[in-house]
């Protein structure tokens, strides 16, 4: 057997294959596979974004597309056949996708279909799952089958398709088998089945938060003093197991590291002994410092051994970072500058418009101004100094500019209320721009949100580093009315709206900005800030001198404002809400504004005067001809909170009267103030922006609306909750907004209106209609051919509904508008009553027959 298997001849080798030849082999399937799959990606990825423009579209364009959609000769002819233009951005083809998938299929759910179809395309285009989209598709088909009969039924008589045909017979269905009230409880317990069962949604973090709040908010019920209360005249400081201790004093307090290479000079006109006296004695005045204060020298003597060694160690610590991060041929002065502007007593019952003088107004003789009262006390709370954060943050700051080669010659910090600006002063030869473009790296190294650079500082020869605080300081409204500056000026218009970096109040006129536009994210700020402007208007301004137009798109912000009705508010003459929230009756309203600038223009040009503090002057002096032709005019201040949801439904008719209000107005008196929670560039259009000199921003989500708002970036790197960037003129100022609750809101507006009033609101005139927005008449005589149809279907379901024709009669909604105007003038429905159904005036269809049979 072994010999057999010797004598076998050996198998032949396999043959060899050259590495070209299988080079040139296979990678040829490989790239035919992944070329197949690319542009099947690349497909279903255009397809999807297509989809989802299309829809977009659809919901702006749908009204003035769907006439032509819903012709009798089908869609196929639409596609193919029909030339007469469309709006929709995606032509034909995406005004027919979107027909179909949202007016005949799930309504506004169909961008899920979009969505799923481009993450498909990009799933594709990677070769693997980057998106988990088949994962998902459950997700999708839910979406659609939940959330259309979702805003079918909530909302019910909207003229848009939001839930489409599936909607709209879900709806029908189940109203029929469980009633409205069933069918309203059957999808609240789906939406909660889904919520808390298939999501899973735990509320126990969210409810322990809010314990934990709750625990705290008790636990601050006790006030606890920020300083010991000096048994003598020596200064003792008041020494936590959490902060390093800080000496504070009234004169330039020097503190040296044991190396000696940094010198911190701290410069607190706060934190001396007139904040540890009572609240009633700070209003004292403060006695001139001596020379001899001024230049002595701070020692701190622990009292106990618990605080030596922790000062021991503290200074350890410096030491050690002092030798690791600053070379020993560099000093830098460190300095803290705090402002303490001097606010008048306070008492329980003080007005702060005492020397405020109004022009004669017999009728509102006894009407008084706020008190401070009203106003919630925050003023004892100091600006507390943490020397560690700040000595932390200066080294990581130098250590950051010299790992990129930037030497630095000083230093200085000013500590402000949310924000500590580091004003740094480059060696020689250093490129600012190589300094700002380290943001980010310094945001690195520091942990901190919201870091801004300013290179160079206007006016200084000095770049600026903003870091946030760890330690956020609240501005009271109350110290901002009771300051000096506040008190005693002579503004026309007065608005408090916070305080700068260097603590110093920011009082600025609205007469001279002459309008404002503001713009920031859902909750960073924005409605604080109007309440802040209107309650400084409120506490300086009495109600013949001032008046406020407010229109509130949203219906709950400006609402609380509606006691003051008959003192500060003017409105449109026979309208019933004092606060406009109809996009309608403001575009009336807006007109009604321009024409009573008109009738100002006029005032003056016959009074001789330039602008209205001139012509009020000569109506309080008894100098002008035609006195009884002549009256006082006060201040008009339009206020709109949502200025986007007003373009989106009005567009050119809200954009025009307010770009000629804001071209015009100012010298009558007339000033606007605009608030947008979205500042897109087809919001705060070129028009407007040229306009509104005067702009604030709190913090925005993208750096593109940054520059839409301001013009320049930094709102993108705001921290919120008030922080906020003012561009007025040349300068870009960053604040802290003052906080005025509203229940303090509240009781300024109650004080106010319960007092007597004027009569009435103050009257705007009237406004001229055009034809296209009311004053056209409809011809019965050229009815509509389903006009009987319609009307008897309107009597029929009791509704008298656009959507409904549209539904039932498959109508456009330009044709099925037409019909109900003609019913209306028919007098077989009633006027529109906002997104309600119109009130059917007969019951009966013979009722209905014999009224049709006597019109001919």
């Amino acid at each position: 057997m072994a010999n057999t298997l010797k004598n076998k001849k050996a198998a032949p080798p396999p043959p060899e294959i050259i590495p070209s030849q299988a080079s040139d082999l296979v990678p040829i399937v490989i790239d035919k596979k992944r070329q197949v799959r690319l542009g099947f990606g690349i497909f279903f990825l255009l397809t999807g974004i297509f989809t989802c423009l299309a829809i977009v579209s659809y919901c702006f364009t749908w009204s003035i597309d769907q006439d032509k959609l819903m012709n009798e000769k089908g869609l196929s002819y639409f596609l193919f056949h029909d030339h007469s233009p469309v709006v929709n951005m995606c032509g034909r083809l995406g005004a027919t996708i979107a027909h179909l998938l949202v007016y005949r299929g799930a309504g506004i759910a169909s961008l899920a279909i979009g969505i799923a179809v481009a993450g498909l395309g990009i799933n594709l285009i990677y070769g693997k799952r980057a998106l988990p989209i088949l994962r998902y598709l459950r997700w999708v088909s839910t979406t659609l089958l939940l959330l259309a009969p979702v805003l079918t039924f909530c909302f019910e008589h909207s003229a848009f398709p939001l839930g489409g045909a599936l909607g709209k017979n879900a709806i029908e269905y189940f109203n029929g088998l469980l009633g409205k009230l069933g069918t309203g409880m059957a999808l609240l317990s789906t939406v909660l089945f889904f919520i808390f069962v298939i999501f899973a949604l735990d509320l126990r973090p969210f409810l322990n938060r809010m314990k934990k709040h709750a625990e705290k908010v008790a636990a601050n019920l006790t006030p606890e003093p920020v300083f010991n209360a000096p048994e003598s005249t020596e200064h003792t400081d008041h020494i936590d197991a959490n902060t390093p201790p800080f000496p504070m004093d009234n004169g330039a307090n020097q503190l040296k590291n044991d190396n000696g290479n940094t010198t911190l000079v701290i410069d607190d006109s706060r934190n001396d002994k007139k904040w540890n006296m009572p609240l009633e004695e700070r209003a004292a005045p403060e006695p001139e410092l001596t020379e001899e204060l001024e230049e002595e020298e701070y020692v701190d003597e622990p009292e106990t051994e618990e605080e030596e060694e922790y000062s021991k160690f503290l200074e350890e610590k410096n030491a050690a970072l002092n030798e690791e991060k600053a070379p020993e041929d560099l000093e830098l002065s460190y300095v803290v500058k705090q402002v303490n502007e001097p606010q008048i007593k306070h008492g329980d019952h003080i007005s702060i418009a005492d020397n405020e003088p109004f022009a004669p107004e017999e009728s509102l003789r006894d009407y008084k101004f706020p008190t401070l009262d009203l106003l919630e006390d925050r003023v004892q709370e100091a600006i507390s100094l943490n020397k560690e954060e700040l000595e932390t943050n200066k080294n990581q700051i130098l250590n950051t500019l010299r790992s990129f080669g930037i030497e630095i010659k000083t230093i200085t910090a000013t500590v402000g209320p949310t924000v500590t600006l580091y004003e740094v002063v480059p060696a020689e030869g250093v490129r600012i721009s190589k300094i700002r473009n380290l943001e980010d790296d310094i945001a690195l190294n520091l942990a901190a949100l919201g870091i801004r650079i300013i290179a160079p500082i206007p006016g200084k020869g000095t770049i600026g580093i903003e870091v946030p605080n760890a330690n956020k300081q609240i501005v009271s409204m109350r110290a901002l009315l009771s300051s000096e500056k506040f008190v005693n000026n002579k503004m026309s218009l007065p608005i408090a709206l916070g305080k700068k970096i260097d603590n110093e109040n920011y009082i600025v006129d609205l007469a001279t900005m002459p309008h404002l536009l503001m713009a920031g994210a859902t909750g960073q700020g924005k409605s604080v800030g109007i309440n802040a402007i209107l309650v400084s208007l409120l506490y300086k301004k009495h109600p013949s001198q001032l008046k406020f137009v407010m229109v509130d798109p949203k219906k709950v912000e400006l609402s609380i404002y509606r006691k003051i009705e008959k003192h500060f508010l003017a409105k449109l003459p026979n309208e019933t809400e004092p606060i406009i929230t109809d996009t309608k009756k403001a575009i009336y309203t807006l007109k009604a504004l321009c024409d009573e600038m008109d009738n100002r223009y006029e005032l003056l040009k016959e009074a001789g005067a330039r602008n209205i503090k001139e012509y009020n002057e000569k109506i309080v002096n008894r100098r002008i001809k035609n006195p009884a032709e002549h009256k006082y005019l006060p201040f008009i201040v339009l206020v709109i909170d949502e200025f986007a949801d007003l373009i989106m439904t009005a567009g050119k008719e809200v954009e025009m009267p307010i770009a000629r209000l804001a071209q015009l107005a100012r010298a009558v008196g007339i000033h606007l103030i605009i608030a947008t929670q979205r500042p897109s560039v087809n919001v705060i259009t070129g028009t407007i922006k040229a306009n509104f000199p005067a702009r604030i921003a709190f913090k925005v989500s993208a750096k593109v609306d940054s520059r839409t708002i301001l013009d320049a970036g930094g709102a993108e790197q705001l921290i919120g909750r008030g922080d906020m960037l003012v561009s007025h003129g040349s300068e870009l100022l960053r604040l802290q907004c003052a906080f005025v609750d509203t229940p303090e809101v509240e009781e300024i507006v109650n004080f106010i209106g319960d007092q007597r009033g004027y009569p009435s609101a103050h009257h705007l005139p009237e406004p001229e209609m055009d034809d296209e927005e009311g004053g056209a008449k409809v011809d019965l005589k050229n009815r509509d051919k389903l006009f009987e149809d319609c009307s008897r279907l309107v009597v029929q379901m009791q509704s008298g509904s656009t959507s409904n024709l549209q539904r039932r009669l498959n109508l456009g909604y330009n044709r099925a508008g037409r019909i109900m105007d003609q019913l209306e003038a028919a007098g077989i429905v009633g006027a529109a009553n906002g997104s309600k159904a119109r009130e059917v005036y007969f019951r009966t269809e013979s009722e209905l027959e014999e009224h049709l049979s006597t019109m001919g």
